[in-house]
C-alpha cells in the first residue's frame, strides 16, 4: 500500500492537525472536530493511552495510541478490517504535545513514521512538512524540531533492530495495549 492510502489526506497542503484528548469527558476530538467516545484512557508517568473505535471509516476497525510527550511522539496501533490489513506494526506521528490537567492536545508536525518490527521503518509525508514550511503554516524552528524526533527516532530505531518496544525501553517507556 501506498504511504497516502495508509495515511488519509497525504499529500496535500492543509493546517497542522490539532487533536484533543479528554480524559475526564471519555472523548477524542479528531482532526476535523468530531468528538468520539473514548473506550480507555490510561495514563502512564511517560504518557497517555487511548483506546477507541473508528466507527465508519472504511479500513480501520479501532484504533489504540499512546501519547509519548518526552519523546514527541504518537504511537499507534490499528486493528483493520478483514481483507485491509497492512504491512507495517506501528503508526508514529510526530507531534507537539501539551497538556493541562486532564486535557491532552498534539499537533500534528507532518512527518510519520511507519515500523514494520524486525526489519524497517519508513518516513513519510516528508513533502507535507516542507509545503507546510514554505507556505508558513509552520516556521522553521518547528520544522527543525520535527526533522530532529524524526532523525532521533529512526536511528534509535534501526540501533534496536527495529524494535519499538526495545528502543522505548532505553527510554524508560514500557507500553501496554491491553485495556
Amino acid at each position: 500500500m501506498t504511504p497516502s492510502a495508509a495515511h488519509p489526506g497525504s499529500g496535500h497542503l492543509h493546517p497542522p492537525k490539532v487533536e484533543v484528548f479528554d480524559v475526564d469527558a471519555g472523548t477524542n476530538t479528531d482532526p476535523k472536530g468530531f468528538v468520539r467516545q473514548v473506550d480507555t484512557y490510561r495514563s502512564e508517568p511517560f504518557g497517555l493511552y487511548m483506546a477507541r473505535p473508528t466507527p465508519g471509516h472504511p479500513r480501520l476497525a479501532y484504533f489504540r495510541s499512546w501519547l509519548l510527550p518526552s519523546l514527541g511522539l504518537r504511537v499507534g496501533s490499528w486493528s483493520w478490517h478483514p481483507g485491509c490489513e497492512e504491512s507495517f506494526d506501528y503508526y508514529l506521528d510526530v507531534v507537539n504535545i501539551s497538556r493541562v490537567g486532564n486535557v491532552w492536545r498534539t499537533k500534528d508536525l507532518y512527518l510519520d513514521l511507519l515500523v514494520t518490527s524486525g526489519s524497517a521503518v519508513q518516513v513519510v509525508d516528508v513533502d507535507e512538512l516542507l509545503s507546510a514550511l514554505g507556505s508558513g503554516l509552520v516556521d522553521a524552528e518547528e520544522a527543525e524540531w520535527a526533522l530532529t524526533v524524526t532523525h532521533r527516532t529512526v536511528d534509535g530505531l534501526s540501533g534496536s533492530g527495529y524494535d519499538l518496544d526495545k528502543w522505548l525501553t532505553g527510554h524508560g517507556i514500557a507500553l501496554s495495549w491491553k485495556p
